[in-house]
């Protein structure tokens, strides 16, 4: 274990959750909004619904650069954008400059004590945030019905390789010790993430696929936003806690600021991001946890997403293995909706081995227990997953704003 470091470790999650980062998502809540905005980092809002609420100071300039056939030209000059201090390109049209000058600019309430902080958090347990930035996060995704529907019908869709090692990158520059320093890429990949959001605001509602089946007339609003950072952080944090890992509440806290900041940096108002981690969890039992659902285009993600293993012959990243760890961490009724098949090994041995598992691993343990040889199966699956990531990400990866929607009569890659 030793050999796999910090910056292999914090890829996992990025590559089977890639779905899952901050995609579009549109869940059905049927409640009223009543989450109070005095618990954000702003303290106070308007209390609008956020399912009401989208980014217009995004979504009115990339719709124009779209429809003025501009985004190729748009997307070669971002190519050579990396870096969070590097001045932005030449040539690029002027109102898109102007936004992109303010829209890097981080939150005046960014603490750049926690920031560092958070980067010894994730040193510490970067194993275990792969495996549940995958497994729990990403896999997660494919049962946030509108999310998995928006992904599954929009360009992303067609080639879900290519999607993956692009929103790999939100998942491994978040963890990196420079994340939002100017010779990071953290800053980088939030703008380009909110310009591609807007982007497929834009285009997903031209799909008649789409259309067909939405709940709604644009993708992608504040709430959708909201419920997949959810399915990263929060989620995260509840499967740690429910493990017992101990986690200093600085180190808790800097965790959480770090996305707290990306929040911010993704075009999420400030009303919207929670401050603390109670507040996280209010919130998120109020628009995560009751609209988990698997559907059609969800199944088929997640089962794209469970061969990704076999394709790259990995012992122990079958589908019988990967389905079980999602069954141990998102339970049996997400499992069966997914139509994963239950595992009569692997099953029985992570309920009664992880728990022990972690013990051994955070030293709460002294004495191993007899089922050492399943220890060892858990730490060669952590390793086998880095290397997913390492197997399909080519670098350097360019996030780009797509032109088109998914063509469904081409079989997906």
């Amino acid at each position: 274990m030793d050999g796999l470091n910090r910056r292999n470790a914090l890829k996992i999650g990025a590559t089977l959750g890639a779905v899952g980062a901050l995609a579009a998502a549109v869940p059905a809540r049927a409640q009223p909004w009543t989450w109070s905005p005095e618990g954000s980092v702003a303290g106070a809002g308007a209390g609008a619904d956020p399912m009401t609420v989208w980014d217009p100071e995004a979504d009115q300039l990339v719709a124009g650069l779209i429809d003025r056939g501009e985004v190729p030209h748009v997307n070669n000059l971002l190519r050579t954008w990396t870096r969070n201090g590097q001045p932005l390109p030449a040539g690029l049209p002027n109102e898109l400059r102007d936004f992109m000058e303010y829209a890097r600019q981080l939150p005046q309430w960014a603490d750049h004590g926690k920031l560092a902080t958070a980067v010894q958090f994730n040193k510490k347990r970067g194993l275990y945030l792969g495996v549940l930035y995958g497994l729990a996060s990403g896999m997660m995704s494919t049962v946030i019905p509108k999310e998995a529907k928006a992904v599954y019908y929009s360009k992303g869709g067609h080639d879900l390789k290519d999607r993956i090692s692009k929103t790999a990158k939100l998942g491994y520059d978040i963890g990196t010790y420079n994340a939002y320093a100017p010779d990071g890429e953290m800053v980088v990949t939030c703008v380009k993430t909110r310009l591609v959001h807007a982007a497929v605001r834009h285009l997903l509602p031209q799909s008649p696929h789409w259309a067909h089946s939405a709940e709604e007339e644009i993708p992608i609003s504040q709430n959708d936003m909201m419920v997949t950072w959810h399915s990263l952080p929060t989620t995260v944090m509840r499967h740690l806690t429910a493990w017992r890992v101990p986690i200093p509440p600085a180190e808790s806290d800097a965790f959480l600021h770090s996305w707290q900041v990306a929040a911010h940096m993704l075009g999420i108002r400030d009303e919207y991001i929670p401050n603390t981690w109670a507040d996280a969890n209010s919130q998120a039992a109020q628009v995560l946890d009751p609209i988990l659902a698997p559907t059609p285009e969800g199944a088929k993600l997640a089962d794209r997403l469970l061969r990704l293993g076999t394709q790259l012959d990995l012992a122990l990243l079958t589908k019988p293995v990967l389905g079980a760890f999602t069954r141990f961490l998102l339970g049996d009724q997400i499992a069966d909706g997914l139509g994963i098949a239950r595992e009569p090994v692997w099953d029985p041995l992570l309920r009664v081995s992880w728990g022990p598992f972690i013990a051994v691993r955070e030293g709460i343990l002294t004495v191993v227990p007899p089922t050492a040889d399943a220890y060892w199966l858990f730490d060669e699956f952590l390793r086998q997953a880095a290397l997913i990531y390492l197997a399909e990400l080519r670098l350097p990866i360019s996030i780009e704003l797509p032109t088109m929607n998914r063509d469904l009569s081409q079989p997906p890659r």
